[in-house]
């Protein structure tokens, strides 16, 4: 039987005008998740999967196709309407230090999305904060802290903490261990996994990776020119890969210690 899905993508495309000439970035993409589960999306730079992710979360409008999410179709939805699905529907960035206020502090960072969505009272922002920390193992000194004053490591789990804070149940994750040092790339990742245990968060992984996507998803889609030209789980579609992006993929693959045992 079949999982109802919790995202839906259907026929999308989308073009960008680039040196007075139409660039297609997607080209006809079907996807689905399932509630709880990952999907990744893989590929080289340019094959079209963060414009992908971001006509997810309608920070791109797509020129043609449909997205349903928990069966809402989100493209039919006026700027109120989609306003108030956000707090189900987030996104972490690959570099979180371009994607916070560098004045501001874990505190506020933190408590803004609460604010904007109007979900808890002020007097409830710092110990929801501190509770986000403690969610992503940080400590909770680092709450008057800057994004300036965190390593790199420490920034990408304050994002984390942020996107949940909503209690969203999906997160669009955007390359989320690529600008960080190896050393603790296998640490978040397994923070992500460990956070999903607890909340049944579902993911949309973008990676180019195939490391990183064999460490936390458990489906794959292959893109490349804006198409996926390769899907499945992934075990089989590695160890049986059908499409010439993938192998290229597979050809570079590091290897990524998680969990033992």
């Amino acid at each position: 039987m079949v999982e109802p899905a919790l995202l839906e993508v259907a026929g999308l495309h989308k073009r960008f005008r680039r040196a007075g000439q139409d660039v297609t970035a997607l080209d006809g993409v079907d996807l689905r998740i399932a509630p709880g589960t990952t999907l990744a999306l893989a590929g080289a730079s340019g094959s079209g999967k963060s414009t992908l992710a971001r006509c997810v979360v309608r920070l791109v409008a797509p020129n043609a196709g449909t997205i349903r999410f928990a069966g809402v179709d989100l493209l039919g939805l006026g700027e109120a309407a989609l306003r108030a699905m956000r707090p189900q529907l987030q996104m972490v960035f690959q570099d979180p230090s371009t994607a916070f206020n560098p004045r501001a502090t874990v505190a506020r960072i933190l408590a803004d999305p609460l604010r904007v969505h109007g979900l808890a009272p002020r007097a409830q922002w710092r110990a929801r904060a501190l509770a986000l920390l403690d969610m992503v193992r940080l400590p909770g000194m680092l709450i008057d802290r800057q994004p300036h004053e965190l390593s790199g490591g420490q920034r990408q789990r304050v994002a984390i903490a942020r996107a949940l804070a909503t209690r969203p149940r999906l997160v669009v994750l955007d390359e989320p261990v690529s600008a960080l040092d190896v050393s603790v790339r296998a640490a978040v990742l397994n923070l992500l996994l460990d956070l999903q245990e607890q909340t049944g968060v579902a993911y949309l992984l973008i990676a180019h990776d195939l490391a990183v996507v064999r460490a936390v998803a458990g489906t794959v889609a292959v893109m490349e020119a804006g198409r996926i030209v390769e899907h499945g789980a992934v075990d089989e579609v590695f160890a049986r890969p059908q499409a010439t992006a993938t192998r290229g993929l597979l050809a570079a693959v590091p290897r990524l210690v998680l969990r033992e045992g």
